[in-house]
Parts: structure tokens; C-alpha cells; sequence
């Protein structure tokens, strides 16, 4: 079990790591002209962690057999939708993730 010390301090350490590199990027970029490099990560890299994580969910549907990668295909639909109609990231990935769960444990057994 760990003690009381230890859980303090890997919390404390954890915290200041956390702030560091949260604050880095101000540090380093503070008087100086953001790079090209960096204003291009910025622009595109959300939209290659999106795709990813599409990727990443559908990585073990099963198209070839009962329910056909149903529940996630209507999932998929679902937080499209809501992101259509209310432009909310996160009310399109909780949303989705709620309506999934629905699915699978409701009406896909």
C-alpha cells in the first residue's frame, strides 16, 4: 500500500510536470514569431487525431457477421448528427459514446 508521503509526492511531481509542459509552449514561443512548422501541426494534426481515433474505433467491428458493425455505424451517425445540429465537440462525443452504449447493451445482445 502506498504511504501517505509517497502518494503526495508522485501527485505533487505529476502536478508540476503537467504545468510545465503546459506552459512551455508560451516559454518557448514568448517573443519570437511561431514557427511554420508549428502553425501547420496546429491546422491539421486535430483533424489526422480524429481520423486516427475513427480508425482505431472500428478496428474490431465485425462486418461479416450478426449485427454487422451496426451499433457503430449508428452510432457514427449519431455524433454526426448532433455535431450538425448543435456544433459541440463535446456533446457529439459523449453523446455518441452514450447512444453507443445503448446500443450494445440494450438492443444488439
Amino acid at each position: 500500500m502506498i504511504e501517505t508521503k509517497h502518494a503526495i509526492m508522485i501527485v505533487a511531481v505529476s502536478a508540476v510536470i503537467t504545468a510545465l509542459l503546459r506552459g512551455l509552449p508560451f516559454i518557448v514561443f514568448n517573443s519570437k514569431k511561431t514557427p511554420k512548422f508549428i502553425t501547420f501541426l496546429g491546422k491539421f494534426l486535430p483533424y489526422a487525431v480524429i481520423g486516427m481515433l475513427v480508425v482505431y474505433c472500428l478496428k474490431d467491428a465485425t462486418f461479416t457477421a450478426w449485427p454487422h458493425a451496426l451499433p457503430e455505424l449508428i452510432a457514427i451517425a449519431a455524433v454526426a448528427l448532433l455535431h450538425i445540429w448543435r456544433r459541440n465537440t463535446l456533446l457529439s462525443v459523449a453523446g455518441g459514446t452514450i447512444f453507443y452504449m445503448l446500443l450494445v447493451q440494450f438492443v444488439f445482445k
